[in-house]
């Protein structure tokens, strides 16, 4: 089988599409025959050897990918083979066969298409996770979204509106101002001047929760931007202008707060959570609310392509790279 893998960490540029042994489902797994593989930060990550799982080399990337069940391994149920699903894991998602534990298997809702499909796990579940368990996100507030028209961004918009926020989308051209309202946010601006522009559109009260993909600059103005009891997510530092600090008498004095945001850290390990989750979702998907969308397509032999457009902070929505039709 064919697989986007890494030989040496030295990033997207040298990662290899390549011949490799066909994979099989052990007790407990799932064999997908891939159709799309979702391109994540951490596959970009995982090419430089940064990211906090460190895979010995050669390795196959792809962390959110679907497709069909292909065969299942001994004690897997509630999946059939032929049965359209999404999966993810650590890495090994890119390539035309994947093998996942069971519990990171779910089946794709008829409304969905691979390539939307392959844009759910990482993304989707992340913001719910960081909405609904780190902000504690009640129906009625109001979510100012830093990134907003990249995957988590897009993904954050959706989920926050399905449970009943208002959305405030924050961009860094019109282009991804015009990207974030089609993907469903109530208000898009620009992140040139977003304070001035948060307080207008807040009657000087401020957001609720903010939730930061970005980092860097923004930081310290989206903390300004909280109205009481306000909350800061923080999920990523996309902007590369390393890691913003906090004067915590800040937090005192308004009452806020910075929260982490490490699903991969949290779910890992905990199938019962990870379930609920994406039970939490599928009503989402069915209502129309949740739809992923997919910025740009790569064929597999230009995955490096698609990691160096996320890299430069180009992509609108959720990257995808097409392993068959």
């Amino acid at each position: 089988m064919r697989a986007v893998q890494v030989h040496t960490l030295t990033g997207p540029d040298d990662i290899q599409v390549t011949e490799v042994p066909d994979v099989t489902a052990g007790a407990g797994q799932v064999l997908v025959e891939v159709h799309s593989v979702g391109v994540s930060f951490p596959d970009l990550l995982l090419s430089r050897g940064q990211y906090q799982l460190k895979p010995e080399p050669p390795f196959t990337l792809g962390v959110d990918f679907a497709g069909v069940v292909a065969g299942l391994g001994e004690g897997v149920e509630g999946l059939e083979v032929g049965q359209r699903v999404v999966g993810f894991g650590s890495h090994g998602g890119a390539a035309e066969l994947a093998v996942a534990p069971a519990e990171m298997v779910y089946p794709l809702p008829d409304e969905l298409s691979y390539d939307e499909g392959s844009a759910l796990p990482m993304n989707y579940l992340t913001a719910l996770f960081a909405l609904e368990e780190r902000a504690g996100l009640r129906e009625g507030e109001t979510v100012l979204i830093h990134g907003a028209a990249g995957g988590v961004g897009t993904a954050t918009i959706q989920v926050a509106k399905a449970l009943g926020a208002r959305t405030i989308a924050v961009c860094s051209s019109e282009e991804k101002v015009a990207f974030a309202k089609a993907a469903g946010a109530d208000e898009a601006i620009l992140v040139d001047g977003f304070k001035d522009a948060v307080k207008q559109l807040t009657g000087g009260r401020g957001v609720d929760v903010v939730l930061d993909v970005v980092g860097g600059d923004v930081f310290t103005d989206s903390l300004r931007s909280l109205a009481p009891q306000g909350r800061l997510l923080v999920v990523g530092f996309a902007a590369g202008q390393g890691i913003p600090e906090v004067k915590v008498n800040r937090l005192l004095l308004n009452n806020i707060d910075v929260r982490g945001v490490g699903w991969g850290a949290f779910v890992f390990g905990k199938p019962d959570y990870l379930k609920a989750q994406w039970d939490r979702l599928v009503p989402m998907i069915t209502a129309g609310v949740v739809k992923p969308p997919i910025g740009r397509t790569y064929p597999m032999d230009d995955f490096a392509t698609a990691l160096h457009d996320m890299d430069n902070r180009a992509a609108l929505g959720k990257l995808v790279v097409t392993v068959r039709d």
